[in-house]
């Protein structure tokens, strides 16, 4: 069975080439077998090879094919919630320790690409958080506050700042969060990959994991031309899991997000877009983010269709909303245009579960995948080393369908309809002095 190919993307043409992954023929014991090749399962393949731990990786296609190689290559730190809120959510002390290592999830995936050498365009210039309403501001202007009073090494922008360096002036506000940064995403799974390799770990592409049962006190999961036999089995398919695991599936709606590519910018429009390297993401309902890469080209993001499209010209609504950002732009190349599915939960939360010994599920990451997947691979393999569930930073919990799931495609369609109106409708309030 041949690999699916990698989308097209700007990614696909810049990382470095893909270690070989050959398909798995026969059968092979290992301590861990995890189905999926993103963060979440090359993070725990690489901790746990580092570890003299025997793991295998089942990919249907490439390490990186899925969302982990297509997002928006922002390394943000956080979650959706407030520190505080985590805390009330999941109790003072594990929370506490969720949200610190949340927070400061950017400092495990810089760390493994300078231990690693991994050649993945990084850099980190910050995460922007920025406000687009006055009704924004207070929540913002807590967080800010709550991660200084952590440690956090971030800062206030009014709008003047923020317009300076945004080149922009659709902002009200901005909180800078020096933590975060951006990769390029496909470079750096592929650099995870070959790290894991090279310590040992079996990764296997063109490998789609068909079957899951019990063989004896463990387990053996079947794929078209061989077997793992292993003692436990983790489930880091994020959102692309497919029906294996149909109940598991269910508990996530995968949401599509597009990015569009723009050649080099001229050097006096670099200058005024996000000369820093940060990166940045505007609250609302409808989130749009953009950085600026190691080359000099824009990256734009926001939601799109759900089926999968490519090409400069896929995806005209961020086009178009580039130009309104910076009119300056018009007559700039756009070279590429790609999109992939993001996992969100209910919650807005990851999920873990644990519903019978040695079978582990991670996903949902709510588009903060790059840090809190690598952040969660690492416990992945914590837990596989010996590491009680008390200790890990998410609890164990329940796996629950989202009810009417199958309508799924029809409520995130509707939901972009009524967040883009709130979002719009956020931003003409309070009115102007002429208004």
């Amino acid at each position: 069975m041949s690999a699916r190919a990698l989308p097209a993307s700007l990614y696909a043409d810049t990382a470095r080439p893909a270690v070989p992954t050959p398909e798995l023929r026969g059968e092979t014991r290992v301590g861990t077998v995890l189905i999926g090749g993103g963060f979440t399962a090359l993070s725990a393949a690489l901790h746990l090879a580092e570890a003299g731990h025997a793991v295998a990786v089942l990919e249907a296609a490439e390490p990186g094919w899925g969302a982990s190689g297509r997002n928006g290559g922002q390394v943000n730190p956080g979650l959706k919630a407030l520190p505080s809120e985590v805390a009330r959510h999941f109790g003072p002390e594990r929370g506490a320790r969720l949200a610190a290592a949340a927070w400061n999830a950017p400092d495990l995936v810089f760390d493994l690409i300078a231990r690693h050498g991994i050649d993945c365009a990084a850099a980190r210039g910050g995460t922007l958080r920025a406000a687009t309403a006055a009704s924004q501001l207070p929540a913002l202007r807590r967080l800010a506050e709550e991660c200084a009073a952590r440690g956090g090494d971030v800062a206030w922008l009014d709008a003047a700042q923020i317009a300076a360096r945004t080149g922009t002036s659709r902002y009200r506000a901005a909180l800078l969060d020096r933590r975060g940064g951006q990769v390029n995403p496909l470079a750096l799974a592929r650099g995870l990959a070959r790290a894991a390799i090279a310590h040992g770990a079996a990764i296997h592409g063109g490998s789609r994991a068909l079957s899951v049962r019990r063989a004896g006190a463990g387990w053996r999961v079947g794929t078209q031309r061989g077997a793992v036999l292993a003692d436990r089995v983790v489930f880091a398919t994020n959102g692309y899991a497919d029906r294996l695991w149909d109940r598991l599936r269910r508990t996530v709606v995968p949401v599509s997000s597009a990015i569009i590519a723009t050649a080099p910018l001229p050097a006096e429009a670099r200058a005024r877009i996000l000369a820093g390297r940060e990166v940045l993401y505007e609250l609302g309902a409808i989130t749009t983010y953009y950085r600026i890469d190691d080359a000099g080209r824009l990256l734009i993001g926001g939601r799109s269709s759900l089926g999968d499209r490519a090409g400069p010209h896929a995806f005209p609504g961020l086009r178009r909303q580039a130009l309104a950002l910076w009119p300056f732009l018009r007559g700039v190349a756009w070279t590429h245009g790609w999109n992939g599915h993001v996992a969100v939960t209910p919650d807005h939360y990851p999920h873990w579960h644990e519903p019978m010994p040695g079978i582990i599920a991670c996903l949902g990451y709510n588009g903060r995948g790059v840090a809190m997947a690598t952040l969660l691979g690492r416990e992945v393999a914590r837990r596989a080393l010996g590491a009680g569930t008390e200790d890990i930073l998410l609890p164990p919990g329940p796996i629950r369908p989202i009810p009417c799931h199958a309508a799924w495609p029809l409520g995130v369609t509707a939901g972009i309809l009524h967040g883009r109106l709130a979002d719009a409708l956020a931003r003409r309030w309070p009115p102007g002095p002429g208004a």
